[in-house]
């Protein structure tokens, strides 16, 4: 019987240093997008896909990740003496139950695959996801959620799957399609990112993945890939072959990229227009702003 994946691994310990000086005292992954940070966008998109165990690979200076899903007694009390019983409720969003969340210290900066390795031995022997809060995505139904069932179809490693533009394919790990199945293609080769004009197709992976912990495996014996890094890419590359195989998933929501500002900006906007409460006001400001452009051509 197929095991269930309830694990999932939050690599956390870059330095966002395209957001300073925000982040020169806080981390990137509690910056907020509209009124949440980063990170619970992440953790609420594992909770609806069943994940039980979230577990944080963090550097130095990454304290308030772990505040944030503390309890807070004190503005709990207050909160509740002034009879703030909807806020009470959206806190509860942000406390996690004791032992639910394990933190884990990259030391060194060498990639998201070390980061993973990292993880190994809270992993053990099961599949578990991989989750990169910088890549948020909008979706009906939680774009991990999603790949979850085609987990439960196809058995292998799976990961989350977009169509970019050729130009943009050298940013990205591009996947060589062996076959074609509509949602899900099924994997022959994968290349971080290849040369402008030699990438093998336009499915760019982004921060979504589900593995077998046969990766793990692959990634004791990794050496420094592109960038002189260890690639997760890479050992999820060496399993095609394998028992599980790889596929990608082209999942339905629109993806934002909040690593960079243009994107940030953008998510923002986006998710600001989702609020019944905000969307008016946000957009009566986006017209006269278009308006007072277009006035000046």
């Amino acid at each position: 019987m197929r095991k269930k994946v309830t694990k999932a691994i939050f690599p956390v310990a870059g330095l966002g240093t395209r957001f300073l000086p925000a982040t020169k005292s806080v981390p990137k992954e509690i910056m907020t997008l509209v009124d949440r940070p980063l990170i619970q966008y992440a953790i609420d998109e594992a909770r609806a896909a069943g994940i039980k165990e979230f577990i944080f690979v963090t550097s130095r200076g990454k304290g308030a990740l772990e505040d944030y899903f503390d309890h807070a007694p004190t503005l709990e009390q207050e909160l509740r003496k002034k009879g703030k019983d909807e806020l009470l409720e959206v806190l509860k969003d942000t406390n996690m139950d004791s032992g639910a969340i394990a933190y884990i210290r990259q030391h060194k900066a060498l990639g998201l695959g070390h980061a993973v390795w990292c993880a190994r031995r809270l992993v053990g022997n099961e599949p578990f996801a991989v989750i990169l809060p910088d890549d948020v995505i909008a979706a009906e139904k939680p774009c991990l959620q999603q790949m979850v069932e085609a987990y439960n179809e196809t058995g292998g490693n799976v990961v989350a799957t977009m169509e970019v533009p050729p130009e943009k394919a050298s940013s990205y790990g591009v996947l060589d399609v062996q076959e074609d199945m509509g949602h899900v293609v099924k994997v022959k080769g994968m290349v971080e990112k290849p040369p402008v004009g030699k990438a093998p197709s336009n499915l760019a992976v982004i921060g979504r993945y589900i593995l077998n912990p046969s990766v793990l495996r692959s990634l004791n014996q990794m050496k420094s890939g592109a960038g002189g890094e260890i690639q997760l890419t890479d050992a999820i590359a060496s399993e095609i072959n394998g028992e599980h195989g790889v596929y990608g998933y082209r999942f339905r929501g629109q993806r934002f990229d909040c690593g960079s500002k243009s994107g940030f900006l953008q998510a923002t906007v986006a998710f600001g227009l989702a609020r019944d409460e905000l969307r008016d006001d946000l957009l009566a400001y986006i017209r006269d702003v278009v308006h007072l452009d277009r006035a000046a051509e």
